[in-house]
């Protein structure tokens, strides 16, 4: 099949500086657009280099067949998962620090609040070092606000990115796979299944993305503020904590639950696709028989 290739225009994305990149202001110019007028295909950027389908679905390839073939000498089935970490964890690790930092300035921000409002309760007009204390203070406060706000944005940017990344690459490998597939794995798959892979299950990649590392940043952060609250209120933090630790189990039951009605969607999904495809494959003989009515019974009923 030949490549078709739309020019589009040169992303700022890849020539940005460090300030461009930190504060977006590389969307600047097409922000402008977009408040003149409405935005056309036209005005998007091209994709970066890195971003591209054929680069993403080389590399994780890459890993699969390494995999596959270290499968093959230890007599074992080949773990896509194990493929994804060992192609993704160095860049998706790096992200963690952005996790703690922001959530560390989480826990910070109610101390430096707290000493600036015990400062306004114990009032003492002639106590300059109080003031001067208050005022490092408020200014961490502000600084704490202003880091917040940047780290958060950069952070959702970079892992909603990545989760793009191996989203790519999987449609990459599974379209390949699509391909590649003989006339007997032909008959144990449907279409329904290859579109439910491509449409629904890898956008699962964007979505885990985003809080994977609140898996080991979350216990640091309830640690740290069990701490702050024992130093306050005493033992009576516990009875919070208490809630929320009931409250896990209930929320993993409720997941549990969502994930076998979604397994149960799938497959109504994959009925549906298969039964539209028969139905628009034989539209001819359909028509030809005067078959109008039962079939567009069915597809009604299998649309429900």
């Amino acid at each position: 099949m030949e490549k078709v290739r739309k020019d589009g225009k040169k992303n700022p994305a890849a020539t940005a500086n460090i300030l461009s990149k930190i504060f977006f202001w590389w969307l600047n110019p097409l922000f402008r657009i977009g408040y003149k007028r409405r935005l056309e295909e036209e005005d998007m950027y091209e994709v970066l280099h890195e971003d591209r389908s054929e680069v993403l679905g080389k590399e994780l390839q890459r890993y699969w067949d390494q995999e596959v073939q270290k499968a093959a000498k230890e007599m074992r089935t080949p773990g896509l998962t194990k493929v994804i970490i060992q192609c993704y964890w160095k860049s998706y690790g790096m992200l963690g620090l952005f996790t703690l930092v922001e959530e560390s300035i989480r826990v910070i921000q109610p101390v430096f609040l707290g000493e600036v409002i015990q400062y306004f309760e114990n009032y003492n007009p002639d106590d300059r070092n109080s003031l001067n204390k208050t005022l490092g203070y408020a200014a961490g406060l502000s600084a704490c606000t202003f880091c917040l706000a940047v780290i958060h944005h950069l952070y959702f940017y970079h892992v909603l990115r990545a989760g793009m990344k191996i989203r790519v690459a999987m449609c990459h490998m599974i379209y390949r796979k699509a391909l590649c597939l003989s006339s007997s794995a032909m008959g144990k798959t449907t279409t329904g299944q290859i579109v439910n892979l491509l449409s629904n299950d890898v956008n699962k990649f964007d979505e885990v993305t985003i809080f994977l590392h609140f898996l080991w940043v979350g216990p640091l952060q309830a640690a740290a503020v069990v701490g702050l609250l024992w130093d306050e209120i005493g033992p009576s933090c516990l009875a919070g904590m208490g809630v929320l630790l009931f409250l896990m189990p209930t929320q993993t039951m409720f997941g549990r639950l969502f994930s076998k009605f979604r397994s149960k969607t799938a497959v109504l999904t994959d009925s549906r696709i298969r039964t539209m495809n028969e139905v628009v494959s034989g539209m001819r003989i359909i028509k030809m028989y005067a078959w109008e009515k039962p079939f567009s019974a069915l597809v009604t009923e299998v649309r429900r």
